[in-house]
């Protein structure tokens, strides 16, 4: 290293900033070891979270020296299936009785090499939790026996009580997941996301290195955390609380640039989205349905609430919603019943839906969607994040917080009414004869603001296009039903076959002239439609 440069060792060695508490001498008044429920830990030091902001912001200074990964040789052997072998001992767990939150740790493996540093924090004092074989039932012949020199876990989990539920868990760069309101684990969630499906280069995924776990009871435990990336370095605090109505989390967060980088998401979420009723004739699978999410949600500042069905697009898409000072984002799960899934394995009507909501203006950016194209459910490939307007160069800093909710839903009350589902089929009359390229689109929705109220000329739908014609147009309350249905007609026939440039729509519910639903977005190409229409020929 030349000039005023540090590297990550130089600089956790050099003790720079008064709170970095693992540069500190050890407190004179801390036991040289402490013990918690039979699990050994090291001597204790001072912790401050403005101490941890203090060396993130120390660190994104020099250079990025990634984590030493011991016995990476035995950690390629330790596959899934040896992984799932692996048992943490019961106990050695920490916190380990019923007013507490317990905590469990994470063998590293082939899919979790770099090592993770965690600590049990009490009263401005942190006490490493030293990673060792002795704390898991390793079976006879299983290549994790042979580890010697790895020094850090793969990460935690937190239990509702001894031996109990995982409610919540930290697993790989900066992911983590909770079980919501249901006890289902579902979506995930990210401290950072840098580059994300930009079309120059691979997405960088950032890590939480580092972890002081403070529990104060009555499921309450808060996370503070040292990330780190080739691009950034951040200080994160993350309070969570279990409560009977999901897991609510408040997320104080502040991330350094070390370089810029094209693309810089916060509050990021992930989730999965297969199929659903708009396209469930590209899978060749008994459910009707298969999706962790069926649609992104946005609440702007002047009050217009957004629907936007997730896709599983022909390719990588990226759409952004400008959306300053937004009051709220998630990715959330609308339909709820079991019927629409029939899945009693893993509980798709049961999936959390995460919402963000900033604790003060972030002033102006965008909603930032981005959709992959999948085959199969085990790959998630949605991600919803925030993306400021400015602020991506080398040495922005970005200070942020929210507030994270796990709840069946949107914790906002709606302010009108909200589309519940959306289904895709041919276009035209039935019984007669079906024109070709065009598509019937059809978006029920719920009957707030619409009760008491009758098919009228007065209550139609009112919908753009990017491209292509609409015609058909109507809304009416559906018999024996509690909610409306919106229907139009798609023409894209005069789209060439070699087109496959998107089709955005934008639609809504007017009654006399005020609109009535929520704001209705869907993203639709050409190929997809074209597949569609040939799947019910």
């Amino acid at each position: 290293m030349t000039g005023s440069k540090l590297n990550r060792r130089q600089m956790l060695a050099s003790g720079l900033g008064a709170g970095a508490f693992f540069l500190l001498p050890e407190a004179a008044r801390a036991q040289h070891e402490a013990t918690s429920e039979g699990l050994a830990l090291g001597p204790a030091r001072e912790f401050s979270f403005e101490g941890l902001q203090d060396l993130a912001k120390a660190l994104a200074k020099g250079d990025y020296f990634p984590m030493k990964v011991a016995d990476e040789d035995i950690l390629e052997q330790v596959d899934y299936d040896y992984h799932n072998q692996i048992r943490y001992r019961a106990d050695r767990t920490l916190w380990n009785d019923d007013e507490s939150s317990p905590v469990q740790f994470f063998f590293p493996g082939r899919y979790f090499r770099e090592p993770v540093h965690i600590y049990a924090l009490e009263d401005g004092l942190a006490r490493e939790v030293p990673f060792s074989t002795e704390l898991f039932d390793i079976p006879e012949g299983n290549p994790a026996r042979r580890l010697s020199q790895t020094e850090g876990f793969a990460g935690f989990r937190v239990q509702d009580e001894p031996g109990g539920n995982d409610w919540m868990a930290f697993l790989g760069a900066s992911y983590w997941r909770t079980s919501g309101y249901s006890g289902q684990f579902g979506l995930s969630v990210r401290g950072l996301a840098l580059d994300t499906a930009v079309p120059t280069g691979p997405e960088e995924f950032p890590r939480f290195t580092r972890f002081w776990l403070e529990e104060h009871g009555d499921g309450a435990l808060t996370a503070y955390a040292l990330l780190e990336s080739p691009s950034a370095t951040g200080a994160y605090k993350i309070a969570s609380v279990h409560e009977d109505r999901g897991v609510l989390q408040d997320v104080e967060a502040h991330v350094f640039l070390r370089s810029g980088v094209e693309r810089l998401g916060l509050a990021p979420l992930t989730s999965m989205y297969w199929y659903g009723k708009p396209n469930a004739h590209v899978a060749a699978d008994w459910r009707p349905e298969v999706h962790d999410s069926d649609g992104l949600e946005i609440h702007m500042a002047g009050g217009e609430r957004i629907w936007r069905p997730l896709n599983n697009p022909p390719r990588t898409t990226a759409n952004s919603f400008v959306a300053p000072d937004v009051k709220g984002f998630g990715l959330m799960q609308r339909e709820r019943e079991f019927d629409e899934y029939q899945d009693d394995g893993v509980f798709y009507d049961k999936r959390a839906s995460a919402w963000v909501e900033p604790s003060y203006d972030w002033g102006d950016g965008a909603v930032t969607l981005i959709e992959l194209r999948t085959d199969d459910e085990i790959h998630d490939n949605i991600v919803a994040m925030w993306t400021p307007a400015a602020g991506a160069e080398a040495g922005n800093e970005h200070h942020f917080g929210y507030r994270l909710t796990w709840f069946e839903d949107a914790p906002v009350p709606p302010n009108a009414a909200r589309f519940i589902a959306t289904r895709l089929g041919a276009g035209g009359v039935p019984g007669q004869p079906r024109p070709e390229g065009v598509v019937k689109i059809v978006c029920d929705f719920d009957d707030m603001g619409f009760a008491g109220l009758a098919r009228d000329e007065g209550i139609r739908p009112v919908v753009t296009t990017s491209r292509g014609e609409i015609s058909g147009e109507t809304a009416y309350p559906v018999v024996g039903e509690d909610y409306w249905r919106a229907i139009f007609d798609l023409d894209f026939s005069e789209i060439p076959e070699d087109d496959d440039a998107p089709i955005d729509l934008r639609m809504y519910v007017d009654v006399n002239g005020s609109a009535r639903t929520e704001t209705w977005l869907m993203q639709l190409f050409p190929s997809q439609l074209r597949s569609l229409l040939a799947s019910e020929a």
